[in-house]
């Protein structure tokens, strides 16, 4: 082969780069994937019809580029949340948003901070963006560390709640503190916002340092048309448009999430009824089973699994986890942080998929543990 080697050509910290790792996306048939925070049921009817819609009969409309502002959508999620278009931008999904918060607001002296744990896009697209990072440690409890967040000396920083991977929510009394106190720009990561108890795009108000960013993947069935959006001060959202690539969200998501938004009570069902199977699902983890489990305010439960001999510990949440994963059944194990290490996170699937799940768990239970 001739020609210099591309990783000689490469800036210098792209060839030190870890890429985002995604749960695994299992081929071929009969898995019970609880492992992505997916919604367990389709989206609203009128999603596949505004589709068809746009794309006419011959799918002419494909040749064309989407609208580059996605200005109806932003509009529609402007008008849901009783704020000007102007607070509004639209994303290729949330990722999308926190990647163009990060190319604005951070770099190699600029330093964002997040939690630990907590979303874990969040280190990647500081190391693409080649810059600075600070990391708070939570402990169990989960309270939120206003003071050290306020003392981090980040110039934005990265707050999921409800939090990723725990599912515990931070109430907006806290992240007013936050707000009060921290010098930078805080982001709230509200992917889980719809199912839990509050949120915090009423503390917009009157707030120039708060962005609260949204998907439309859990709530709303929409994982595989990738659309998010932030709500945030209009200077925020202009320096956002500043660094949005041209066409970013598609014809076909445009269409798709205005059609899932206009029905309300199509998500209000999907809502409640993973809500109703989180609270049982974790209900049953706490008494039936007996093990510490987080109070979830999301798509999913966190759980601390004891083995047939009432041990706790990462080794045993890794056996576990192989052990669902032997008989087809896909959750999550975090073992790199040492509060998630000893638990697993179950995405709420169906009542069948719960159903398996759970039958699964007394098999593993009751197997001879390892010595």
């Amino acid at each position: 082969m001739t020609g210099p080697s591309a990783v000689g050509l490469a800036l210098s910290h792209v060839p030190k780069l870890h890429a985002y790792t995604p749960g695994l996306q299992p081929t071929g048939a009969g898995w019970v994937k609880l492992n992505t925070n997916e919604c367990p049921y389709p989206p609203s009817p009128r999603v596949a019809e505004a589709i068809l819609r746009e794309l006419g009969a011959d799918g002419a409309a494909l040749r064309l580029y989407p609208n580059p502002a996605s200005s109806a959508l932003r509009e529609a999620v402007a008008r849901m949340h009783g704020l000007g278009e102007a607070h509004v931008c639209i994303g290729n999904g949330s990722d999308d948003i926190l990647n163009l918060l990060v190319r604005c607001f951070c770099g190699p002296s600029a330093p964002a901070g997040f939690t630990l744990p907590s979303y874990s896009l969040y280190p990647v697209l500081v190391g693409i963006q080649d810059g600075a990072s600070t990391t708070i440690p939570l402990d169990r409890a989960m309270r939120l560390p206003v003071e050290r967040i306020a003392a981090s000396g980040a110039r934005i920083f990265f707050l999921t709640s409800p939090n990723a991977p725990t599912g515990v929510g931070f109430p907006n009394s806290e992240i007013g503190a936050v707000l009060d106190a921290f010098g930078g720009l805080l982001v709230v990561d509200e992917a889980y916002a719809p199912f839990a108890r509050e949120n915090a795009v009423c503390l917009l108000a009157g707030r120039r340092n708060l962005v609260v960013v949204r998907t439309l993947s859990k709530a709303y069935a929409l994982a595989g048309l990738r659309v998010g959006y932030a709500l945030a001060d209009p200077e925020v959202i202009g320096l956002i448009d500043r660094v949005r690539d041209s066409y970013n969200v598609g014809r076909l998501s445009q269409a798709a999430a205005l059609a899932a938004l206009s029905d309300a009570d199509h998500h209000a069902g999907l809502v409640a009824r993973i809500r109703s199977t989180r609270d049982s699902f974790a209900a049953n983890c706490r008494t039936a089973r007996g093990w510490f489990t987080f109070p979830s305010e999301a798509n999913f439960v966190c759980t601390e699994p004891r083995d047939a001999k009432g041990r706790t510990g990462p080794s045993v949440a890794r056996a576990a986890y192989d052990f669902l994963f032997s008989r087809k059944v896909l959750v999550r194990h975090f073992p790199s942080d040492a509060l998630t290490a000893s638990f697993l996170r179950i995405s709420v699937g169906s009542d069948d998929e719960m159903l398996v799940l759970d039958q699964t768990l007394d098999a593993w239970q009751k197997a001879p543990p390892n010595a």
